[in-house]
């Protein structure tokens, strides 16, 4: 049976704005990855008989319906009900479930309330889906060749439910199987890798090639379907070999490796520790070096000097500098590395300095001046964004470590050539 899917989010928070739908983005790339295609959305409140009409307007053109929201135990969450009254079956106590509930409630220390054993309740003939991180079951109930899956709506919930048992039983039912491998390039927009890989992606078939933008980063996830994983590896692996000749070392990682991964294991190899000096990010480029777990071997630290004052005093800019050239500019971005450098004793230091947004600088809202010094190689660039405040904050964050990263590779090649 070839599956054709439709996610609805049951919730009045997120009718009303209150919570980002992000399980909706989540399941929808899940079901991507399995060649499953979603032809539509749906948010519904909490409402008994807009749940059950979102049900039949779904089944008109899908024949796989995934939920999340709805399977709490207050007097509102009310989708189980309507779902098991769809498919025509009642509700019975799963013993498992509520044991699994009693036993949640009782290691947090929290009371068990009637109500609570409401969750337990699961359709008749239904594959439940135990919740090792809540409280609320889901379920799968198929009937007629049509497929109601119901999950929970706290992310923290419905990624590990979907993930480990809602994936797989999905996989079982295809006799194929769909593996995906994606690539991370950045220093190209989204338009430009577009272009450049437009007719590849034509002629593809299996595997495919997609084109992901996000701040500053396109992500190239290239999925491939055949019988087993080993079959689809190989069919993936020429397409990467072909993308990473065609960009060069505007790929910096594939997968869940991140910009910073790609960063630290430059450093690594070349027994480095790095610093940083922010301005226009205050800080953001610190964040994206100790969301990485035991990088304090190499990250001694970041002075975010956003006053003109703050430069000269903590990392030895010259008042002259800043007079001639401006607090933007690829001189003071500089000056800035080099004291960095010198304040924390690191090998390599990245600085940056910009307009995050329009003043009455006669210099373009968006600019951004990175520098970066690695031993007595100092090298500088500018950039200019486009966007609102904080997104320009966070491009800049990204395009000074990847400039970083850049740096870090020339240097390492030159000195594999004189060794």
């Amino acid at each position: 049976m070839k599956l054709k899917a439709e996610i609805i989010a049951i919730g009045t928070e997120i009718l009303l704005g209150d919570i980002v739908n992000t399980n909706a983005s989540y399941i929808a790339r899940g079901l991507a990855l399995l060649g499953i295609d979603t032809f539509h959305q749906q948010v519904v409140g909490d409402n008994p008989a807009r749940v059950k009409q979102a049900f039949e307007e779904a089944y008109r053109h899908a024949n796989l319906i995934i939920t999340s929201g709805g399977l709490g135990p207050t007097e509102d969450d009310l989708s189980k009900e309507m779902g098991a009254e769809y498919f025509g079956v009642p509700l019975r106590m799963d013993e498992i479930a509520k044991n699994h509930i009693a036993g949640y409630m009782v290691r947090r220390g929290r009371a068990i309330t009637d109500n609570n054993w409401k969750q337990a309740m699961l359709p008749e003939g239904c594959i439940p889906l135990y919740n090792d991180n809540g409280t609320a079951p889901g379920f799968i109930l198929s009937k007629d060749d049509k497929i109601l899956i119901m999950l929970p709506g706290p992310p923290s919930e419905i990624v590990p439910m979907f993930d480990g048992q809602v994936i797989p039983y999905l996989r079982s039912l295809s006799e194929d199987i769909m593996i995906s491998r994606t690539l991370h390039i950045c220093g190209m927009g989204e338009s430009a890798v577009e272009d450049k890989l437009h007719d590849e992606m034509i002629a593809m078939s299996n595997p495919t090639l997609a084109p992901y933008a996000k701040e500053g980063i396109v992500d190239l996830r290239i999925t491939a379907k055949a019988k087993s994983e080993e079959e689809c590896r190989e069919m993936i692996r020429p397409v990467e070999d072909h993308i990473r000749e065609m960009f060069g070392d505007l790929v910096f990682g594939a997968d869940e490796e991140t910009l910073t991964d790609a960063v630290l294991k430059l450093l690594r190899q070349m027994d480095l520790t790095v610093s940083a000096a922010e301005s226009t990010c205050g800080g953001l480029i610190a964040d994206r070096f100790v969301r990485q777990s035991g990088t304090s071997d190499r990250f001694m630290g970041s002075i975010t000097a956003y006053s003109n004052r703050s430069k000269v005093w903590l990392l030895g800019v010259k008042e002259e500098t800043l007079e001639k050239h401006g607090a933007v500019s690829e001189e003071t971005a500089i000056e800035m590395a080099t004291g960095a450098a010198e304040a924390f004793q690191t090998g390599a230091a990245v600085a940056e300095t910009g307009i995050a947004e329009k003043t009455d600088s006669s210099k373009p809202s968006g600019m951004v001046c990175v520098a970066v010094k690695v031993g007595d190689r100092v090298e500088s660039d500018t950039y200019y964004f486009s966007r609102r405040r904080n997104s320009n904050r966070e491009l800049a964050a990204v395009y000074a470590l990847n400039f970083l990263r850049r740096i870090l590779l020339q240097v390492k090649d030159e000195q594999s050539q004189n060794s």
